[in-house]
């Protein structure tokens, strides 16, 4: 079942998709080969999360993927418990554009 986006989305919308960059070393070589990563919204699909990362830094997006992170399990004072869930995008861009990820997304 796909959902019907706009072809123009709000800036509202857009920033509640993009929740913030993902900076790991994996992230950080993936760079090179003009690809970012950033944690979305759960609900959001990949034709969504394209729409968003075009509108908020202004680039030419040419494939979207994205993957469900599933929690660890952490112990803390004895209880066992897990880490939230979260949904990660790798973003790969057009040539000649970059984004600058040292920068928030507030």
């Amino acid at each position: 079942m796909k959902k019907n986006i706009n072809k123009n989305i709000s800036d509202e919308k857009a920033f509640s998709i993009i929740k913030k960059p993902l900076m790991t070393e994996k992230s950080t070589n993936l760079n090179q080969y003009n690809q970012y990563s950033f944690i979305v919204n759960k609900d959001s699909c990949s034709n969504a999360i394209k729409k968003a990362i075009e509108k908020i830094f202004k680039v030419k997006v040419t494939k979207v993927n994205t993957s469900v992170v599933r929690g660890k399990l952490k112990s803390f004072k004895g209880n066992l418990g897990y880490k939230k869930d979260f949904k990660k995008a790798v973003v790969t861009l057009a040539e000649g554009n970059t984004i600058d990820s040292s920068l928030g997304i507030k």
